[in-house]
């Protein structure tokens, strides 16, 4: 059997109910999240469910595609992320272990091309 640990976040950014500086979607605090390192990131609501959970390569431009891009899974669901969380991750075949791990897991709700195991 083998034994897979969720790795605990290193930057974790929440969303602000009024917002001053220029803000994607309530967050302000991009800048925390590395910008050319990789890892996995997971969006939770205000109930602490987990909405969505990827991998990249470069996190920060990745996580931003999602609340700009057209395509993304989570272009109807924007609103309801409040907290991102950022696990960093050199390794590609760690990122993808724990990918499908976490989506299959924890239930990730937009996550549905990832689900392996019902």
């Amino acid at each position: 059997m083998i034994n897979i640990t969720i790795p605990k976040p290193d930057v974790s950014i929440l969303k602000q109910d009024h917002p001053e500086l220029s803000h994607i979607y309530g967050f302000t605090d991009f800048h925390l999240i590395p910008r050319d390192m990789g890892g996995i990131f997971m969006f939770y609501n205000d109930n602490e469910e987990l909405l969505f959970m990827g991998k990249a390569r470069k996190l920060r431009p990745r996580i931003k595609k999602h609340f700009e891009d057209t395509v993304s899974p989570m272009k109807m669901h924007r609103e309801e992320v409040t907290k991102i969380d950022v696990c960093l991750i050199e390794s590609p075949v760690h990122r993808e272990i724990y990918e499908t791990y976490i989506v299959n897991e924890l239930q990730a709700k937009y996550n549905v091309d990832k689900v392996l195991f019902k």
